[in-house]
């Protein structure tokens, strides 16, 4: 695929350049709670900003049901994106109305616009390639030059992703540049032992690639709520824990097949539980019991890893030259079961690995425990298209650019 450099090379002074962005940051009343994804795609709408381009910034946010709904605005990321660039943002209160055709008529080179939510027009997500299309046409209508950049949803044939790169000389950012770099690295030149962490509530979102993987990696250390699935799998009691029983099947085939590869497969010792679900709002104490992981009591639900199986953890990383990590290993959003996946992000920082931090919930919590995101490998902006990525699946926003 072409990049942003050879883009620039060609001279991009007064053109129109449509940045498709990741701007889908999360928001709590109104306020983003965490900028990660604005601040990586910086890099690229800084450098067309000094090469003189007008720039379009898009991107979704939510799931409005295909019109305007001010919950979903993306008004706060365009105000911060300003604030992080040091300029004015010019905002569109449409997507391909007359607000966003004024945004972009009013741009000076090296100005920028964001316009609003594309999922606030039901083409870009329709199944209809028509409708999609007709969608995509309008958009294309106010560019001149197409840049993807927004990783977290190269995995979605949506009209800004899959349609409008062929309607409009196209190029790939450097944040897809990169991600894509990292993730040759995990598929195709992989330093080992290769330890994949997986995490996160439900083991039906990591099956694919856990079945990919098993012909990849050398070990693969399981935590979060899907981990009592395969506790369960095992014929251990699981009490009221997160379970998905139709998924037992696959679970014990995939530990079969990792016994027969030689490939590890990682569980915890003891967990620790308690009575209900934690508040996450209130945040009160709930007074945790640690347990062994093979005797969780009835009517008691894990919530994360306990103190034994972050050692156990730490140890299964310590040696590793290649670590791929996806999924928060307890309620981390609430500081009683936090700490293991603290211990797991302390574990990656102290290895002499190559670390990826795959994007989702993983991100969020190594900012939010106050780790420097710098000090890791990399961290995704795209969870669910990187695990799409090692699954071996065909990413329809990274096959368009590649067209």
């Amino acid at each position: 695929m072409k990049t942003i450099d050879e883009l620039i090379g060609e001279g991009v002074e007064g053109r129109r350049v449509f940045v498709r962005a990741d701007l889908n940051v999360p928001l709590a009343d109104g306020v983003i709670t965490d900028d990660g994804r604005i601040r990586a795609v910086l890099p690229t709408v800084r450098a067309l900003v000094d090469a003189g381009a007008k720039v379009i910034v898009a991107s979704h946010l939510g799931r409005p049901k295909g019109a305007p709904d001010p919950a979903f605005s993306l008004l706060p990321a365009a105000e911060r994106l300003g604030e992080l660039l040091g300029a004015p943002v010019a905002f569109a209160q449409d997507t391909v109305g007359p607000a966003a055709h004024d945004a972009v008529d009013g741009l000076q080179p090296g100005q920028v616009a964001v316009i609003e939510n594309l999922r606030f027009n039901p083409g870009e997500i329709s199944k209809d390639d028509t409708e999609r299309g007709e969608f995509a046409d309008r958009l294309a209508a106010l560019a001149d030059v197409y840049v993807g950049d927004g990783f977290g949803a190269v995995h979605r044939g949506h009209a800004s992703v899959y349609d409008l790169p062929a309607r409009l000389p196209h190029y790939a950012g450097y944040l897809i540049a990169t991600e894509v770099g990292v993730l040759r690295k995990l598929t195709e030149d992989v330093k080992r032992p290769y330890t994949v962490v997986l995490g996160g509530a439900k083991v039906s979102d990591k099956l694919g690639v856990i079945g990919h993987l098993l012909e990849k990696a050398d070990r693969i250390v399981i935590g979060g709520g899907m981990l009592f699935t395969f506790l369960k799998a095992q014929g251990h009691d699981t009490g009221s824990s997160l379970l998905q029983d139709d998924q037992l099947p696959a679970v014990q085939e995939y530990l079969k097949r990792a016994q027969e590869r030689g490939v590890e497969f990682v569980l915890p010792v003891d967990v620790l539980v308690a009575p209900e679900f934690p508040d996450l709002k209130a945040k009160a104490p709930t007074h945790p019991e640690t347990v062994a992981a093979d005797a969780i009591p009835e009517g008691r639900m894990g919530l994360d890893i306990g103190p034994a199986s972050q050692e156990l953890y730490a140890a299964k990383l310590a040696d590793a030259a290649t670590v791929f990590w996806n999924g928060p290993m307890g309620v981390f959003e609430h500081p009683d079961y936090a700490e293991g996946t603290r211990a797991v992000a302390q574990a990656l920082l102290d290895s002499p690995a190559f670390t990826v931090v795959g994007g989702g919930d993983s991100a969020a919590a190594v900012r939010i425990l106050g780790f420097d995101e710098n000090a890791f490998g990399h961290i995704s902006t795209g969870g669910g298209a990187s695990l799409e990525y090692l699954e071996g699946k065909t990413l329809p926003g990274l096959a368009a650019l590649e067209n």
